[in-house]
């Protein structure tokens, strides 16, 4: 099992904004990223940071079954379809991580307490520095 962990933000909505990511693979880090997103919503920054962890777990491990944790309860949600895409803003990058994510054998998103999110919060900070 593949698992990846998320995490965007912005300093200011919106602001500077980033994103980090771990990929586990049988419990040991294989792999990370972060990336400076510019000048967006808090929003707009965890679901970039979700594709880019996305697109990078299928490049390392095709359509490997994938469990993914992130800390906003919000885009956990409405990838599992229990809320609504309602901002214009969010419902294109919603459709292209949705069919990312179709392109899996399998694919879960649970919501984990911010403290068990630290790795890739300390790279999206690290992003959000760095831009």
């Amino acid at each position: 099992m593949i698992e990846l962990f998320v995490d965007g933000g912005s300093r200011g909505n919106p602001g500077p904004s980033g994103g980090g990511f771990v990929i586990f693979k049988n419990g040991k880090l294989v792999g990370k990223g972060r990336e400076f997103f510019g000048f967006l919503t808090n929003n707009q920054a965890e679901y970039l940071a979700l594709r880019a962890a996305l697109r990078e777990a299928y490049r390392l491990f095709g359509d490997a079954p994938l469990s993914c944790h992130m800390d906003s309860q919000l885009v956990v949600e409405q990838m599992n379809g229990h809320y609504k895409v309602k901002k214009p803003h969010l419902k294109p990058l919603f459709t292209e991580i949705r069919r990312i994510a179709d392109q899996f054998k399998s694919f879960s998103i649970t919501h984990i307490p911010r403290e068990e999110n630290y790795l890739a919060d300390h790279l999206a900070n690290q992003a959000m520095d760095e831009g």
